[in-house]
């Protein structure tokens, strides 16, 4: 089995950069969850829940869920240290797998570029949203600086609307919302967020 890069890293994880990053991204992602108080969120690829512990008290749940078991305690030291009450996780990749869990809404920050096959992987996050649900994707534009054999490249927004549609969302809204400098594989990049209903 090919070792999970995330697995090496997630002790050092949590770097100046990106906190300030994930700071950003938090505080674009509230704004999507001001009516989600009764609602069970998925924060897809957690990470170490550089974005996920920031916004759990937006919702009723948080589900944390990351293919990484070493990412994943770090969460639960977190969760542990703060005493969150409304906080689960779980290691697990939906690429491989689905858990018997349903949500409300899906959030993946900065995931999607690092799975292979997009069109899958919405399959999977449509199968587990409830009907009326979210999917909250936060991702680079297209970049063409930017080349990693196991990355994409950022998205084309009307590819990724399209993609989203044929997978069987409703309706999808993005826009632009951070330009940062070396942000993405050392490049400049603008940051998007894409907003789709089931």
């Amino acid at each position: 089995m090919e070792e999970n890069i995330f697995e090496a890293i997630a002790k050092k994880y949590d770097s100046t950069e990106r906190i300030e990053l994930a700071n950003i991204i938090s505080h674009k992602v509230r704004e999507e969850l001001v009516q989600a108080k009764d609602k069970t969120l998925i924060d897809y690829g957690s990470g170490t829940g550089l974005i996920g512990l920031q916004i759990a008290s937006s919702v009723k749940t948080a589900l944390f869920v990351d293919s990484s078991k070493n990412m994943v305690e770090i969460i639960n030291n977190k969760i542990a240290a703060n005493k969150l009450q409304n906080t689960l996780t779980f290691v697990a990749d939906f690429t491989k797998e689905t858990l018997d869990i349903k949500a409300d809404i899906i959030l993946v920050s900065l995931v999607l570029l690092h799975i292979p096959d997009t069109k899958n992987i919405l399959e999977k996050f449509y199968e587990t949203l409830h009907t009326d649900g979210k999917l909250i994707i936060i991702d680079f534009d297209k970049n063409p600086n930017v080349y990693h054999p196991k990355v994409h490249s950022g998205f084309a927004t009307d590819e990724l609307e399209e993609l989203l549609t044929s997978v069987g969302f409703k309706s999808t809204s993005i826009q632009p919302f951070h330009h940062g400098e070396k942000i993405f594989m050392k490049q400049d990049a603008t940051l998007f967020i894409a907003v789709s209903k089931k």
